[in-house]
């Protein structure tokens, strides 16, 4: 390491919304799209009187999302009151956990941009609840709306095993994929559905003088490029503070998308500060060790491992790998291969003509008016020589239009492969007369004419032919009569 050179120390606080239909504490709907101030209540505005009552299934989906990391659940845990004054928290408090949090001890798998296998720890996970969202208008003051205020939280903090902002990137978007894929979060991000606050400091042991950085924490990114921008712009803020011996504060620092720089809010807040002690409306919360053990199999294979297993068991690319589990197209894959299509086969057509119909109906998997089976027909079809390839997508547009099984499709269009050796021989006979000089060609050695020949057969039959028997046929006929 060289004094140019100084490591940076990286640890993320990332709030992810859960998907409860109501709020952690109260009845009120988490729906996205509302008026304002249209989905609060006593409870969540904090009026005098009103009393919290725990969403069981916000507990349930927090759990996944610990057991997702790696991390030990326990077997009890205690809701406490972090108080701080500020417009959108009405209450003057947040029911958050420290003490006796949810879960501790995680670690996360996960690839760099590079393809390298890194880990990087998870110190918690433990539940809270939202604040409202302040809406800040140049001239005009600042609106509150609450509707978000109550929202169930899970709060995943990491240990500062992080060192670079792209690694940060990575981590966050495969962080993403792993709660969907429990079903704790839809993860959505323009929804405001995971949000992180990063804590960077930069420390040099190297040649030179050995020295740190004091933390600090900019918050509420909620994109990944603000993520990796933000952090581009602290760690060099940081390294020339280091180069110049200047000191540095443990603050609170914001981020400005259109400026691209973080600028300071407020000196660092530590948990002192907030004054947190066991709210007196909550009771202690049991976590039974057969929900643990229950939610533990209904999470299934996680992603990460589901692409080794891909990859080893089908013999397929990383690449491919990473396309059917990132894109959700895994489950109809493998259902297709278990129907007996080879599986490459299965893995290009599921990647490409079953990947564009979804995106050009902007429509998700389970929706798709096709079975794994008649994807399996269609392969096998293709497999035996009885369509072509040109010709099985033209039977894959009337299946997803139909719902028809392809070999009907086939049988009633008339569109089974030619292969019949006669017809073959006069079909490649004729096209031979019709292009001598194409035929010249070929015999003094441009291979490429015999695609042109092979075309004119695949044009003759509207592309019904079976080109390798045409190719063939081509072959055997030049080759005969260039001996007479």
């Amino acid at each position: 390491m060289t004094f140019d050179d100084p490591t940076p120390l990286i640890g993320l606080e990332i709030h992810v919304a859960l998907a409860t239909d109501s709020k952690m504490f109260c009845p009120c709907e988490t729906e996205f799209v509302r008026e304002p101030n249209t989905q609060v209540c006593p409870v969540c505005l904090g009026l005098p009187g009103a009393l919290p009552v725990l969403n069981r299934r916000a507990v349930e989906l927090g759990v996944l999302c610990a057991l997702a990391l790696d991390a030990e659940v326990y077997p009890e845990m205690q809701f406490e009151r972090k108080n701080y004054h500020y417009p959108d928290l009405p209450k003057g408090y947040q029911i958050s956990q420290l003490a006796a949090p949810m879960a501790e001890n995680g670690i996360m798998s996960f690839t760099d941009d590079d393809g390298g296998e890194k880990e990087a720890r998870i110190r918690r996970v433990h539940l809270e609840e939202d604040a409202g969202k302040s809406i800040h208008l140049p001239g005009e003051g600042t609106l509150l709306d609450f509707n978000r205020c109550g929202v169930a939280l899970a709060e995943v903090v990491t240990e500062p095993d992080l060192h670079s902002p792209a690694d940060v990137r990575c981590f966050l978007e495969q962080l993403r994929e792993l709660l969907r894929h429990t079903g704790a979060s839809e993860v959505r991000m323009e929804e405001g559905e995971l949000r992180c606050d990063v804590n960077v400091n930069l420390v040099h042991n190297g040649e030179g003088t050995p020295g740190r950085t004091e933390i600090s924490e900019v918050k509420n990114l909620s994109s990944f490029r603000g993520v990796e921008r933000a952090l581009q712009y602290e760690v060099e803020r940081h390294r020339q503070a280091l180069r110049r011996g200047d000191p540095l504060t443990h603050e609170t620092r914001h981020w400005d998308e259109e400026r691209e720089v973080t600028f300071s809010a407020r000196s660092k807040e530590e948990s002192h500060d907030y004054r947190y002690f066991p709210d007196p409306d909550l009771h202690p919360v049991r976590i039974p060790r057969a929900m643990i053990d229950d939610l533990q199999e209904r999470m299934g294979e996680l992603p990460r491992a589901r692409r080794r297993r891909l990859s080893r068991e089908y013999d397929l690319s990383s690449y491919d790998a990473d396309v059917l589990v990132g894109g959700g197209l895994a489950d109809f894959f493998e259902e297709v291969v278990a129907e007996g299509s080879n599986a490459k086969a299965a893995a290009n057509w599921v990647m490409g003509e079953l990947s564009a119909h979804l995106n050009a109906e902007d429509i998700g998997i389970d929706e798709l008016p096709v079975q794994p089976g008649q994807l399996a027909q269609l392969l096998d079809m293709v497999d035996s020589g009885e369509i072509s390839g040109k010709i099985a997508k033209e039977v894959w547009g009337a299946v997803v239009q139909q719902g028809c099984d392809p070999r009907a499709i086939v049988e009633e269009r008339g569109l089974s492969q030619i292969s019949d050796d006669a017809q073959l021989e006069s079909l490649a006979r004729e096209v031979v007369e019709e292009h001598e000089d194409v035929v010249r060609d070929y015999r003094s050695g441009k291979e490429k004419a015999l695609g042109f020949l092979v075309g004119q057969i695949m044009q003759k039959t509207q592309g019904k032919a079976n080109p390798q028997m045409a190719n063939e046929k081509l072959r055997e006929i030049i080759s005969r009569e260039g001996c007479e």
